[in-house]
């Protein structure tokens, strides 16, 4: 057992915490992880980490099931479109290149990295629908799906925003669905990068155990953690990672340069959000 792959099981148990807290963000840190520290090829990693979080997402579905919290009906219509963009994104992703397939993770790492931070995703507001708006559920779940597949990404933080939106769900309730969706469309991204890629599956098997066991820890732990603290020093660590990608697949002076945009972006939009509290305070006394 080599080095990086006994400290890629270590940092594993993150992933699983991640899933079973807050219903996603698994593989924004498993393709890096894969990649850098397991030592992985990217495409190798994508496919491997849709694995690795399918198999946890199940088990995770199973533990949020117990205290009735899955949305079944809900979970399998956007499942089953998410489904298929997620197979269409794995076979066009097989074909790209790998740095562009690295490089477009790392824009996506950026942008879920600033809503979590910047404390932006949809929150609970009336009561639920009473009829589930299929059309729109279905169209959300074809884009999610296809992007998602493409990168390896399992997508739970743009699935919870549309199950909350959308489906008039609880965050709890869109939580524990989103893992049931990321499941299911995990495992058809995986089918679609089959096709071409072959998987080592000793280490890739290791590493789903560890993860198994930190997204159940993280399951038990979600009514006892607070969610916007822990999805604020979450988002904090992935927008770190994001950077990471851009300096390693990019030439120096433009993952610099990427870097420092991200960077000014997200003071720029700290500074808007704090000006437009503070107005709204004013407005209000």
């Amino acid at each position: 057992m080599t080095t990086g792959l006994i400290l890629a099981m270590v940092l594993a148990v993150g992933i699983g915490l991640s899933l079973g807290l807050l219903g996603g963000g698994g593989t924004i840190l498993a393709v890096p992880l894969l990649t850098y520290v397991a030592g992985m090829p990217p495409k190798e990693a994508i496919a491997a980490s849709m694995f690795i979080i399918g198999v946890t997402s199940a088990v995770s579905v199973i533990a949020h099931a117990r205290r009735g919290t899955v949305q079944w009906r809900t979970g399998f219509i956007f499942g089953a479109a998410a489904m298929v963009g997620a197979f269409g994104g794995g076979l066009l992703g097989s074909q790209l290149p790998a740095v562009v397939l690295m490089v477009g993770f790392g824009i996506m790492m950026v942008a879920t990295a600033l809503a979590m931070v910047l404390d932006r995703r949809a929150k609970q507001s009336g009561a639920p629908q009473k009829k589930l708006p299929l059309v729109k559920i279905l169209l959300e779940g074809l884009v999610v799906g296809a992007v998602t597949g493409m990168v390896g990404a399992g997508g739970g933080f743009l699935i919870v925003p549309a199950l909350v939106l959308l489906g008039g769900l609880s965050m709890p309730t869109a939580v524990a669905t989103s893992l049931l969706i990321i499941s299911l469309k995990s495992f058809t991204g995986l089918a679609g990068y089959l096709t071409t890629v072959t998987i080592d599956w000793v280490p890739v098997l290791m590493i789903t155990g560890v993860t198994v066991l930190g997204a159940l820890v993280g399951s038990a732990l979600v009514k006892h953690v607070p969610e916007k603290a822990l999805k604020k020093a979450f988002g904090y660590l992935v927008l770190a990672m994001g950077i990471v990608v851009f300096l390693q697949e990019l030439p120096l002076s433009v993952g610099l340069g990427a870097a420092a945009a991200v960077l000014i972006l997200l003071a720029g939009l700290m500074l808007r959000g704090r000006r437009r509290a503070i107005g709204e305070g004013g407005a209000a006394a």
